[in-house]
């Protein structure tokens, strides 16, 4: 008896393990790239229900919580989006190898009327057979989906199937909501990456719409840096509260770290410091710093606005 339910189990085990690395891409119309595209969801709306609806391919649920869609679009033709990574050129997307797409985000949110919306955001990446994500410099490519409730029905307003890369090993980092204006809002990214054994700088990055559809219109440097043992920073952002300013208003961002040159390690990796704090570390051990920046909107994107502000304390 022992002996037949330990068969059962290995062959149940095998079968598990075979379904799991037997991947299939599900070819799709071109029809599902379509921004225009009317989507009417019932309440509640589910996150990846509706995922599979706007991108109807084959659903996998793998271990560690590995889910997503996988799928293949030959009648589409790729175009070029922006991977912020800038090491590997932009993506063409629909990848030609195929296409997972994941849920990232489901972002919930009302306006100052108290109308509903939600948003949708997922993570694209070029399809494995085993259902990794792979690629130091490649990032994960952000779409987006916007939903409307009307009475009990989630109308989707606006669809972005791929707007630009960012993170890395083909993962996007989630996208946190802010509002920028009245009314208006967008979300933030941080970004970060680096090279293997080496230190992790962090953009950050605002999307939001402007000009019909949703785009990068912030790049924000030295926000943020890990994984090096005598220097580190990190960063924070700040909407400006100005009443004569409907739309777009500016931001603050402060970036508070530490420096201290005697916890170097032999093996570590050089850092490119921030300008405001490179004469610094040329004469002192170790101190604490904070930057502060301000970003103002300025025709089609955002862009510092007078001269960092900088501070310094415990200098050794």
């Amino acid at each position: 008896m022992r002996q037949i339910t330990l068969n059962i189990f290995l062959l149940i085990s095998a079968l598990s393990f075979a379904q799991e690395n037997d991947l299939q891409l599900k070819n799709v119309s071109d029809t599902i790239l379509n921004p225009k595209r009317i989507v009417k969801i019932s309440d509640p709306l589910n996150g990846e229900k509706t995922m599979q609806k706007l991108f109807p391919g084959n659903l996998y649920h793998l271990a560690d919580k590995n889910t997503f869609i996988s799928w293949k679009c030959k009648s589409c033709k790729p175009m070029p989006f922006l991977d912020v990574n800038g090491v590997e050129g932009d993506q063409m997307f629909p990848y030609a190898e195929g296409v997972a797409t994941r849920l990232i985000a489901n972002i919930d949110y009302k306006d100052s009327k108290g109308n509903e919306f939600k948003i949708l955001a997922f993570n694209h990446s070029v399809h494995d057979e085993d259902g990794l994500q792979t690629g130091r410099f490649s990032g994960g490519l952000l779409g987006v989906a916007k939903f409307a409730k009307n009475n009990n029905v989630w109308e989707m307003r606006s669809f972005q199937p791929a707007i630009a890369a960012f993170g890395a090993f083909a993962r996007c980092p989630t996208p946190k909501l802010v509002e920028i204006g009245e009314d208006q809002f967008a979300f933030t990214l941080i970004h970060a990456n680096g090279g293997a054994g080496g230190a992790y700088e962090g953009y950050l990055y605002l999307v939001a719409g402007f000009g019909g559809q949703y785009q990068p219109i912030m790049e924000v440097n030295n926000y943020q840096l890990t994984n090096s043992s005598f220097i580190s920073w990190s960063g924070s952002y700040k909407i400006v509260k100005d009443d004569s300013k409907k739309h777009f208003r500016d931001i603050i961002i402060t970036t508070k770290g530490a420096y201290n040159i005697e916890a170097r390690a032999e093996d570590d990796f050089d850092v490119e410091f921030p300008e405001e704090i490179a004469t610094m570390t040329k004469t002192k051990k170790s101190f604490n710093f904070e930057i502060e920046r301000h970003f103002s909107f300025k025709g089609k994107f955002y862009k510092m606005i007078d001269k960092p502000i900088v501070k310094f304390s415990n200098i050794k």
